[in-house]
Formats: structure tokens, sequence, C-alpha cells
């Protein structure tokens, strides 16, 4: 049997799966050995010790100037934040994207619009949010929502429109209204395609989370990092980094494991990542 009609076996699969993260885990702890040995307070790449150590310490050690536990604290105000935007922008993707698929005339009014402002770099009205909203929380959710809205409602809109016609014919058949069809028909379709755009939305949006904390906060994951730059403190960065990427990975999971709970018709197709 050829390898491409051959899928893994559970045990191997997870091996598999482990096999890139040792490798990267094994190679880093080689390069900081040997650079440690040429100078030992070297800073750029810590040992996988020192790195615990201060994993541990912002974990458990309530902080000398707060006492505040900072690896708890930062992911709390950083996720607050983005729930807040991506709860905000999914809400306008699923209005806007169900009234833009489904009725030529919005289609016609606002489609070219959101297309054109998806084009906008977030980034670059980081300043204008600033000087609208001032330095407060207003200005960093509007970033997100502004990053991530869009994308979201042309990506809705277009599984809106590539719902079968036949089932909105039957639906007009049987005397539905257009509220109703929305309601009955459209709505059920996209509600899994829907979590699945939040989930790609997230990428976004936590890169704009990062940015808007590190220029102006004073709490949250990107405000901790950037402080601790001008020291050089990797050992901090790094396990930050880690940390940040292992948030990330748990709401990604948490949202594909409720989109097969409540939806799971709709991953028969085939495996979900």
């Amino acid at each position: 049997m050829r390898i491409i009609n051959r899928k893994p076996s559970r045990p191997t699969g997870l091996m598999l799966a482990a096999l890139p993260f040792v490798v990267t885990v094994g190679t880093y702890a080689i390069a900081s050995h040997y650079r440690r040995l040429d100078n030992p307070a070297d800073k750029l790449l810590p040992s996988l010790q020192q790195m615990g150590d201060t994993f541990w310490r912002m974990a458990f050690v309530p902080d000398r100037r707060s006492g505040d536990l900072l690896l708890w604290l930062d992911p709390y105000d950083s996720l607050w934040r983005l729930g807040i935007g991506i709860g905000i922008a999914t809400m306008l993707a699923l209005v806007f994207g169900i009234l833009i698929g489904f009725i030529p005339h919005v289609r016609s009014g606002l489609a070219p619009y959101i297309a054109t402002f998806s084009l906008i770099p977030p980034i670059t009205v980081l300043p204008i949010l600033f000087i609208i909203f001032g330095l407060g929380e207003l200005a960093k959710v509007s970033l997100i929502v502004i990053g991530t809205a869009p994308v979201m409602i042309r990506s809705i809109s277009q599984e809106v429109m590539s719902i079968p016609r036949e089932l909105i014919i039957k639906a007009e058949t049987l005397g539905a209204s257009v509220l109703q069809m929305m309601a009955r028909v459209v709505l059920p379709q996209i509600l899994p395609r829907l979590v699945t755009a939040i989930r790609l939305g997230l990428v976004p949006a936590w890169i704009f989370l990062i940015s808007a904390e590190a220029i102006a906060s004073t709490s949250g994951l990107g405000y901790r990092i950037f402080l601790v730059r001008r020291y050089l403190a990797m050992d901090v960065i790094l396990p930050y980094v880690v940390w940040i990427t292992l948030l990330a990975f748990i709401v990604d999971r948490l949202l594909l494991i409720l989109s097969k709970r409540a939806f799971p018709w709709y991953h028969l197709q085939g495996e979900s990542l």
C-alpha cells in the first residue's frame, strides 16, 4: 500500500506530532549550552533551567512592586481584551455577513466597502485610535475589531452565497419570509463556519493585541514582553512567547471541540485541524 493511502496509528501519530517539538527544544538546549560555554553570563540564549526558574517565580512568587502573580495577571488582562474584541467582531461578522451574502442590494452597497476596508493594515490606524479614544482599553479593543471583523464578514458572506440555491427555493415555496429563511436556513448552515472564521480571526487578533499592549498599556502579555526587552531579559521573554503560544493553542482547541460537539455533521466530511 502506498504511503499516501496509509494512516498512522494513534501512538505513531502522537509520536510524529511530538517529534518537531522535541527537536526544537533539543536544538535550543544544545545551542544554549555551547553559547554559555563561551560566555556563562550570556543573556541571548538562557538555559532551560533558568527559564523554568523564571517561569516558576512569575507564576507563584508575588511581584515585589505590585504583589501580583504576573504570569496569571497578564494573561487575564490580555484574554479579557481579546475576548471583547473577538466577541464584537463575531457579532458584526454574523449580522453583516448574512446580510451581504443573502440580500443582493445589501451586497451591492456594502461588499465593495468592506472589501476595501479589509485591505487597510490595522496597525497603521493604531495611532489614530489612540488619538480618538485615548490610551485606555477602548483603543486596544477597537484595533482587534478593525483588524478581524472585515475579514470575518467577507468569509461569512462567501459562505452564505455558497449555500445551495435549492434550499432557498424550497423555503420560498413553503412560504417562508426573508427573516424566516435567515433564521431557519442560513443561520444553521453558517454557525459552524462562523466558529472556523473565529479560529482564523484569532491569529491576527493576537498580533494586534500584543502590538497595542506593547505601545500603550500597564498590563498584559505584550506589555510585559516589551517592558523587559530593555534589560535583554530573554529568560522572561522566551517563556512568555511560549505562554502566549500555549494560550492561543488552548483557545483554538476549545473552539474546535465546541464546533465538533455542537455541529458534528459539519465535521463528517473530513478531519479538522
